[in-house]
């Protein structure tokens, strides 16, 4: 527990305590990872494991970690089911519950998160209101959100270069500039922006 305290809010120490004395796992503070904030695994010698970026913000960090102890507590009671189904919604809204308070999340995350959590999705990324009130409490990266950018505009990611185009449904269309291929972007795919190139 000592390991993960610098990570969280202060005054959700104890609630985590309480809850990995409840759940014990062993917790792995990983380097950041592009395609995800933490994960929940079941090793081939059948030893659990939940691993969490260190890069997140404490926020973050947090829901993060109470995300992948869902998991957990979903595994022991149904062993195998959908890995983001009724069972593991109801775990996660029931273990987040104690952290909604403003003691631990500032006034301007508890809002996106309450709503957030009637009816959480895979992904926080899903959320932009959620993302982008957490993104505030992040140093700065110098990178943008796809739905920040103006139509038209001209950005860098995986070191290949994109134009944003229309929106559809919940992916925006960009276009890979030197192939010409439309790749659909999420809109709150992280990217560096490159205003001074547009046209």
């Amino acid at each position: 527990m000592i390991q993960i305290s610098k990570y969280i809010p202060e005054n959700a120490i104890e609630l985590v305590k309480e809850i990995l004395t409840n759940h014990p796992i062993q917790i792995k503070i990983v380097n950041n990872r592009t395609s995800k904030h933490g994960d929940f695994k079941r090793a081939k010698n059948g030893t659990l494991q939940i691993t969490v970026n260190k890069t997140l913000n404490k926020y973050q960090f947090l829901l993060t970690l109470i995300h992948e102890i869902a998991h957990l507590v979903t595994y022991k009671q149904h062993n195998r089911i959908q890995p983001h189904g009724k069972e593991w919604k109801r775990n996660f809204q029931h273990l987040m519950l104690p952290f909604l308070q403003p003691t631990i999340y500032p006034s301007n995350i508890l809002p996106y998160l309450a709503n957030y959590l009637k009816n959480p999705k895979a992904s926080t990324g899903a959320d932009v209101n959620l993302t982008y009130a957490l993104k505030q409490f992040e140093e700065k990266s110098g990178k943008n959100f796809v739905f920040e950018l103006q139509h038209g505009s001209v950005f860098t990611f995986n070191k290949k270069a994109f134009k944003k185009g229309n929106k559809r449904r919940t992916r925006f269309e960009c276009v890979e500039i030197s192939s010409n291929r439309i790749y659909l972007f999420n809109q709150n795919a992280e990217v560096e922006s490159h205003e001074s190139l547009i046209n």
